[in-house]
């Protein structure tokens, strides 16, 4: 799909976020003049749609500092300043690291959030690209996970690599990433258990996953990728914490974006989390992930509806 193509399935995709909340903010934005009032009003529609109390207050603060700094005198010329400024607060200090030969991406979140329809939409992705893709059912602890990840896996039309249930996830991974390597794969997509008994459990299993890849392949990068639901917003990012710390994640992908009118959530990720959002899901077909672009996003988030 082309550059057009893209924008217009992110402007789709957060529709309902910028009829809700983002277009009280488009409005009253557009039209008025520049005093407290309007940062009052800004911050209390920021927090209404999902971007948090704390992540709100440090928009206005720096929105306001620009103005002053560059003399603006206008709602739109603020409006404008706003989302360069949320395009700043989302901008990586990283690139996405597919340097490896393969490059592995695990894949981690709590169950019922999309882990596994992402893992096949990442696949989808990379393959149009014209990369050759991998799977690895690394979830041996929830029944029919694997079979799950086997259907994904058949529309995608990438291999997977499997075991029976209750096997070590870190033995399958290994199989995998190796099996990679010898037959000149580019990238390894691993699912992992999506609920674990406790943190230490959880930490274990997964440090226990990352040394498994540089022993199957030297020449392989790692990128840890958590899955959040756009829909519980706040909640997902609060409750991520933990996780986060306990997994090592290097960055986020934030599913059912299209679902929610408080799409606000996207904006406070990095700030809460420490972690760049990396795609975002805008729908439920096989092609309806895409890369994050901060400047894509800004400008379709705060771009008037026809």
């Amino acid at each position: 799909m082309g550059l057009f193509g893209n924008k217009k399935k992110l402007d789709d995709g957060l529709k309902k976020t910028r009829n809700g909340f983002f277009g009280n903010i488009l409005n009253m934005m557009g039209a008025s003049e520049i005093d407290d009032d309007l940062y009052e009003e800004l911050e209390e529609q920021l927090i209404l749609a999902d971007v948090g109390a704390d992540m709100a207050c440090k928009l206005v603060d720096q929105l306001s500092a620009e103005v002053k700094s560059k003399h603006l005198k206008t709602g739109p010329q603020a409006l404008e300043a706003l989302g360069g400024i949320i395009r700043q607060e989302l901008t990586p200090e990283t690139e996405f690291d597919l340097t490896g030969k393969p490059a592995v991406i695990l894949i981690i979140g709590v169950n019922g959030v999309g882990k596994t329809t992402s893992i096949a939409k990442l696949a989808n992705l990379y393959k149009s690209q014209g990369k050759r893709v991998m799977l690895a059912a690394g979830d041996t602890f929830r029944a029919a996970a694997s079979e799950q990840l086997a259907v994904w896996a058949g529309r995608a039309d990438v291999p997977l690599v499997k075991a029976a249930e209750g096997a070590d996830p870190a033995a399958v991974i290994f199989d995998a990433v190796q099996s990679a390597a010898a037959r000149g794969y580019d990238i390894v997509i691993c699912d992992t258990a999506g609920r674990l008994h406790n943190k230490k459990n959880l930490m274990d299993e997964l440090t226990k996953i990352r040394r498994s890849v540089p022993k199957a392949c030297a020449d392989a990068s790692v990128e840890t990728l958590l899955v959040l639901d756009a829909i519980t917003g706040q909640n997902a990012i609060s409750q991520a914490r933990e996780f986060v710390a306990a997994a090592e994640a290097t960055g986020v992908i934030l599913t059912k974006l299209d679902g929610t009118a408080k799409g606000g959530c996207v904006i406070s990720v990095k700030d809460k989390l420490g972690l760049p959002v990396r795609f975002v899901g805008v729908g439920e077909g096989i092609d309806d992930l895409m890369v994050f672009d901060p400047a894509d996003f800004a400008q379709s988030l705060l771009r008037k509806e026809d």
